[in-house]
């Protein structure tokens, strides 16, 4: 028996240093990734131009007290703007590719969703909202944003957000004209409701009449100004009460981000007009794709996104 007893105490024993063990690895680890980023912030200071002032010009700092607004009047401070700070500009390659490295990093801080819709907002470091090759492909997205938007000679800033009591901070790439993109401010969008326009005319030497419906979506900046479009018009031409035919469009674009837009005629003729659409715009570490067997377009990945699929149905 008591044989028995000193095996068990030395299972729980064991068990118990297995544990503090496991503890200190993932304290370590934590450590080391806070101390890298640190590192990396640190380095890339030290390989930029240093700023002659702190002030920004004019078009950013509107862009950022816009934000700031915005952010206050959708999300009641779970996600504010709480300081600014200049780091330089970028005058070689190398700071460049630090900067690349630090905003693609599992420890980069980015921000999803319509701040319209508080419960679609998600915000935090990369790590914590994805792993595995979900993961490895949203950064590999990031890494392109920042190939194909920033610059030599942009500027840096570095802002300090408070994200549900949270503070953590993000790099974002400025030219005089304007912001050119941060992973949390270029993440989050404003949209506004679906707009219906509709007309009708008639041509007085044919007597033919027609008459068109359409459906808009708008997607804004973090700060308001307009970023993507996507909608669907439907347009019928008829005598009386008969249709003869109906012609159909479709559009959808965003800056900085991806797009997607098909129709398709469902009834031509007769009594009435009908068209199928599928729409999608997202913010671009997302990915959108066209489904032609069911005719809808659908979201995957990381980013903010507006998904629409349906029908016009237009009468005489």
């Amino acid at each position: 028996m008591k044989k028995l007893f000193l095996n068990k105490l030395n299972l729980v024993l064991a068990l118990v240093v297995l544990t503090l063990v496991s503890c200190e690895k993932e304290n370590d680890e934590t450590t080391l990734a806070q101390e890298q980023t640190t590192a990396s912030i640190e380095n890339l200071k030290a390989s930029l131009l240093p700023p002659s002032t702190q002030n920004l010009p004019q078009p950013v700092s509107e862009q950022i007290t816009s934000s700031k607004a915005n952010l206050l009047q959708y999300t009641d401070k779970n996600i504010e703007i709480v300081g600014i700070t200049v780091l330089g500009t970028i005058e070689s390659t190398e700071a460049l590719n630090l900067s690349k490295e630090i905003v693609s990093s599992p420890e980069t801080v980015v921000a999803t969703g319509d701040i319209t819709q508080p419960t679609s907002v998600s915000a935090g470091k990369l790590k914590n909202l994805y792993t595995g090759s979900a993961l490895l492909d949203i950064q590999k997205n990031i890494t392109e944003v920042i190939n194909n938007e920033v610059k030599v000679n942009d500027q840096i800033l570095e802002i300090t957000w408070n994200i549900k009591n949270q503070k953590v901070k993000s790099l974002c790439f400025y030219r005089n004209d304007g912001i050119v993109w941060d992973n949390v401010m270029g993440g989050l969008i404003i949209m506004e409701k679906p707009q219906i326009e509709e007309s009708n005319t008639t041509d007085s030497q044919s007597k033919l009449a027609s008459k068109w419906r359409s459906l808009t979506w708008t997607a804004n900046w973090l700060w308001g100004s307009k970023r993507g479009e996507m909608g669907a018009k439907i347009t019928i031409y008829y005598s009386g009460s008969t249709v003869s035919s109906t012609d159909r469009s479709d559009w959808g674009y965003i800056s900085l981000g991806k797009a997607k837009s098909e129709s398709k005629t469902v009834k031509n003729s007769g009594s009435y007009g009908k068209i199928q659409y599928a729409l999608g715009l997202c913010t671009p570490v997302g990915s959108l794709s066209f489904n032609s067997s069911n005719f809808t377009v659908s979201f995957s990945g990381l980013g903010s996104n507006v998904v629409a699929n349906g029908t016009i149905t237009l009468y005489p």
